[in-house]
């Protein structure tokens, strides 16, 4: 099997981190999301395959805009209970 690309390991790097920096506003915090990030991702570091790994890639992209969402639906609520109350 041939080893993976260095742009597929900089792709994996760079979503690995922009988790880490969405992970501090995780709701049940980053003490939570941290381990979880880094057991998903090192359970997946056997993959050679390069079709797994853009599979893994874009499973991750998704994992990325679901904490988004909670990101700004919890925005969203704290400006309309703001709203709500002037």
């Amino acid at each position: 099997m041939p080893p993976t690309t260095p742009q597929l390991r900089r792709e994996v790097i760079a979503i690995y981190k922009e988790l880490l920096y969405l992970g501090r506003d995780y709701p049940l915090g980053f003490d939570y999301f941290r381990p979880r990030l880094h057991k998903a991702f090192m359970a997946n570091a056997c993959l050679n395959d390069e079709a797994q790994i853009r599979q893994g890639i874009e499973r991750a992209k998704f994992v990325q805009k679901e904490i988004e969402a909670l990101y700004y639906l919890k925005r969203y609520r704290a400006l309309k209970q703001r709203y709500n109350e002037a």
